[in-house]
């Protein structure tokens, strides 16, 4: 598994970048991807990337490698690299896994938050309130990853973290597939309900919040879309520089 962020949070374009070009790379379509910056299907072409990112085909070519290791692209023989296009079926059995391990996640934590981790918790879902009030669907999508990775974190558990990690992408790319336009990836209210839950509801009530949540988002895939294909060029525009 790749060491791919800290604490498991997916990266903002803004921060410092990672010392290694590869890992740039890496989280940089990561995140692309989780925020529906890269629709499904859209083909990464190892010569545009490198001109977006200012370095080798060979550092490229490390960083998509292992972005099909954890199964955030997919490689192909002679037809090279490409974001995934799930199907209605994939999105069953990775809503069917996130419902496991989130559920378990939330049981664990019930009642045990600290007072500093509940209002990290509410900054992140007011921040993504904002970005949603505000029409960023970008922020708010990686806002709402961010705010599900941080309940894996604080179980303490790192494969429930590494878990829903692989689990995010395809969720967010069956968002892009098969979610009405306009509508945020997660509601932020259902956060705001999950949090609520978590303070004072015991562990069997927390559970039953999360389910009732994953099975909001699932029942609102509908009808296939086509997402416009963005310029490699532009996706990344905010990660130009480095070494190679």
């Amino acid at each position: 598994m790749s060491q791919r962020r800290v604490a498991g949070v997916p990266p903002d374009p803004q921060d410092a970048s990672p010392a290694l070009p590869t890992d740039r790379v890496y989280e940089a379509v990561y995140a692309a991807v989780i925020d529906q910056r890269l629709p499904p299907g859209t083909r990464l072409r190892e010569e545009e990337l490198a001109q977006a990112f200012a370095v080798s085909r060979t550092v490229v070519r490390q960083a998509l490698h292992r972005l099909a290791q954890d199964g955030i692209i997919v490689l192909q023989p002679n037809r090279g690299a490409r974001v995934p296009e799930p199907t209605r079926r994939d999105g069953e059995h990775v809503f069917d896994a996130r419902r496991v391990v989130e559920c378990e996640v939330v049981r664990r934590l019930a009642g045990k938050l600290s007072a500093t981790q509940l209002a990290e918790l509410r900054a992140l879902v007011a921040a993504e309130e904002r970005a949603t009030r505000s029409q960023n669907k970008q922020e708010a999508i990686r806002l709402s990853g961010r705010f599900h990775l941080e309940l894996a974190r604080l179980s303490g558990n790192p494969i429930f973290l590494r878990l829903l990690e692989e689990l995010l992408p395809t969720t967010s790319l069956l968002m892009a597939l098969y979610k009405a336009p306009g509508e945020p990836m997660c509601v932020a209210h259902s956060h705001r309900r999950l949090l609520a839950g978590l303070e004072r509801d015991g562990a069997g009530a927390a559970a039953t919040e999360m389910r009732r949540h994953l099975n909001e988002i699932e029942r609102s895939l509908s009808q296939p879309a086509s997402p416009a294909v963005p310029a490699l060029r532009d996706v990344f525009s905010a990660y130009r520089g480095g070494s190679t």
